[in-house]
């Protein structure tokens, strides 16, 4: 611990890794649940793998802007604590596999020294803030949300209102109407606009993925700039207070949208502006920190010798940027995956010929922006000693895929390795797909849709599938007709057949053939729409067949040995297992958190916590009767029903009465004071309940 404690600057982070150092001491020395250990390590990017004794190490970076010292940092953090691979994700980070549990937090300060943060990547959190990556250079955008979905990340980070949420959060921002953040699939999603020369965005809700994805409704179709924070703390403020804790199928803001209706959702926001401390939040987009492309004064000269590769990969991996006299420049990189030998080698080569950055996509893929024009063909003939120029950015042949069984603990069926099957037979046998962006192919390896799956035109889900008998294979679902309609609308595909995963890239030539014979030139979407889910089902049906399965259809693709359906205790959700005594010492823990904002001066956060302690307080004593703890709102009044109508604990009113101030009184320091004094004088009492109960049965026993 003291090897990286005089190292980091900001003590707030500091805090924070040394408490990760001190959980992880206490869960070796049995201290804590392994449950409730589990809730903070997520908190702080650590996420348990399939193989037993490592960790995945989830990087957060936000709207997937990475500068090329911070690129440098991750490869030496890689090298040193991982095996040397990076991988990149659907929502813009950076993970590394393999990594020790003891040195995490060691990794955490050392990555720090360059402003990069494991801090709320995983669990039950704000996660990664994610945009268009063209974001600033894009032709089409009203403005650049750069700076915007920099000050929301900024604002919401350690932020109490949202560290332990009934799940997670998931934001993005769309740089224009073409909607390329998807937010239709997302909890909170922005898309930039102007009105009547004013900046501000039209906000979406409650969308996403899953096993049951829902297209996000519209929360606003207009507001300005300065609003955005004010209404998201609200939003969370109730997702946090009214959200499902209990079931993590129902825990995502859809369903809670869902269940009490949008315009009954939007009245609880509206009535939790008064707790807010700030209704308006200006972001000063001049003051943002954008990237300026280097001065290149010579233009090195280079001999390409396959100028028509260098031709196809122009028309491919070029994205056209609103700078004069500047392109970006997109990487294809199969699955994600690439080494920090060649991230030192890019970060060195956009740092003396770009603007010093790179964008990581939500495709899985890097973008370079701000390369001149005239130095495109040094860039190739860079790139390509990197083995960084195939052709296809972002295109049909573009394969977007989740880790799968590779290292998920709820992946099912091989993801990686059917993609990469997939990408080799659209590039073998429908070269014409290289350059159509129309379609749109992603490859999840279980319902959870971490690869989107549900949102693509041809979309692939990793299952298993039971012979007559009784033998078990890896399957596929196959869906199809998904898209982004653009500017908060999309459509999700339908489930159509179940395969044999040997049978995937059979299915996806009956589907491609198909689609070359009827589409007439409609977009993939507009073509299933035309023919239906039944006809698609007829075209595939014969390839559901399992009684004519072979030995090779019993090993999955990328694998060598025989498939064995084995899924382990998923934490995408940050499941808890609460333990009566544990709770009543993280109320405490809560209380201090309150005292401590409210000696700073940030009376709301103050106000949060000791609002947290309270619920926490009631649900303990909840707990210790088995009585249901699903969601903040129904734990308040559970423990009036129970507790105070009883007169088992005497209050000064209802205990819904003490705990709901927090939206009647405006966030001063005398309301964050008595509200303190209030956690602190529930707790007393509740733990005093608590003894007595024991007490009695302990007589009894003897």
């Amino acid at each position: 611990m003291q090897s990286f404690r005089s190292e980091i600057e900001n003590p707030i982070v500091e805090k924070d890794i040394i408490e990760l150092a001190n959980k992880i001491e206490l869960f070796h020395n049995g201290k804590i649940d392994e449950e409730k250990f589990r809730s903070l390590r997520l908190a702080r990017g650590v996420y348990g793998q399939r193989q037993e004794g490592v960790q995945m190490i989830r990087i957060k970076l936000p709207y997937g802007k990475v500068m090329s010292n911070q690129l440098r940092r991750i490869s030496e953090v890689s090298d040193e604590y991982s095996r040397g691979r990076l991988h990149i994700t659907t929502r813009q980070d950076i993970q590394i596999h393999y990594v020790d549990l003891n040195r995490t937090p060691e990794l955490w300060a050392e990555l720090e020294k360059d402003d990069v943060t494991l801090r709320e990547a995983c669990g039950n959190t704000v996660r990664n803030v994610t945009a268009s990556e063209t974001a600033g250079i894009d032709p089409k955008e009203p403005f650049d949300v750069s700076p915007y979905a920099d000050a929301l990340y900024k604002f919401f980070l350690r932020n109490p209102i949202c560290q332990e949420m009934g799940r997670k959060f998931k934001v993005s921002f769309s740089s224009s109407d073409e909607d390329t953040g998807l937010s239709y699939m997302h909890d909170l999603g922005f898309i930039a606009k102007v009105n009547n020369g004013v900046r501000g965005f039209k906000v979406m809700i409650g969308g996403g993925l899953g096993s049951q994805p829902r297209e996000a409704d519209v929360l606003y179709d207009f507001v300005e700039t300065d609003k955005i924070i004010p209404i998201m703390e609200g939003v969370l403020r109730i997702f946090d207070r009214h959200g499902e804790r209990k079931s993590r199928a129902k825990a995502r803001m859809k369903f809670l949208i869902k269940d009490i209706g949008l315009e009954a959702f939007k009245a609880l926001v509206d009535t939790e502006q008064l707790a807010i401390e700030l209704k308006s939040v200006p972001i000063d987009a001049d003051a943002y920190k954008a990237s300026v492309p280097v001065e290149v004064s010579e233009i090195p000269e280079v001999d390409i010798k396959d100028q028509e590769a260098f031709e196809t990969w122009k028309a491919t991996n070029l994205v056209p940027q609103k700078q004069d006299g500047y392109v970006a420049i997109g990487i294809k990189v199969l699955l994600g995956d690439f080494y920090t030998d060649k991230a030192r080698l890019l970060a060195d080569l956009v740092e003396n010929y770009a603007a010093g950055e790179i964008r990581l996509s939500l495709r899985q893929n890097i973008l370079i922006p701000f390369v001149k024009e005239a130095l495109v063909p040094f860039f190739y003939t860079e790139l390509k000693k990197l083995g960084f120029t195939e052709a296809g950015y972002n295109k049909a042949v573009d394969i977007t895929a989740c880790p799968g069984t590779d290292t998920c603990n709820l992946g099912i069926a091989s993801s990686t390795g059917i993609a990469a099957e997939l990408e080799r037979t659209i590039k073998a046998e429908y070269p014409q797909y290289l350059n159509n962006n129309d379609l749109v192919i992603k490859i999840s390896g279980c319902m959870n849709a971490c690869g989107q799956h549900n949102m693509a035109n041809i979309g692939f889900q990793g299952m298993s599938v039971r012979t007559p008998d009784k033998l078990v294979a890896p399957a596929l679902q196959v869906l199809l007709g998904g898209g982004n309609l653009g500017d908060g609308k999309g459509v999700f595909a339908d489930k159509v057949v179940k395969v044999p995963s040997k049978r995937g890239p059979e299915a996806l030539r009956r589907i491609l053939n198909d689609y070359e014979t009827n589409a007439k030139g409609k977009p993939f979407v507009d073509y299933y729409r035309e023919h239906g889910e039944r006809y698609f089902y007829e075209l595939l049906q014969d390839l559901q067949d399992v009684s004519n399965l072979t030995e090779a259809d019993f090993i999955d693709w990328g694998n060598e040995e025989k498939y064995v359906k084995e899924i382990g205790v998923g934490e995408c959700a940050g499941v808890v297992i609460d333990l009566v005594a544990t709770l009543f010492l993280e109320s405490e823990e809560k209380i201090e958190n309150a005292k401590e904002s409210a000696g700073n001066g940030v009376y709301s956060g103050a106000i949060y916590h000791a609002y947290s302690s309270m619920v926490n307080t009631a649900k303990a004593l909840l707990t210790s009767e088995n009585k249901k703890t699903n969601t903040h709102a129904g734990i308040i009044k559970q423990f009036d029903e129970l507790f105070i109508e009883s007169k088992k604990i005497s209050l000064d009113g209802s205990f819904a009465e003490v705990v709901y101030q927090i939206n009647k009184f405006a966030p001063s320091q005398e309301f964050a004071s008595k509200y303190i004094e209030s956690a602190e004088d529930f707790l007393s009492k509740v733990r005093a309940y608590r003894e007595a109960e024991l007490g009695a049965v302990q007589k009894q026993a003897v």
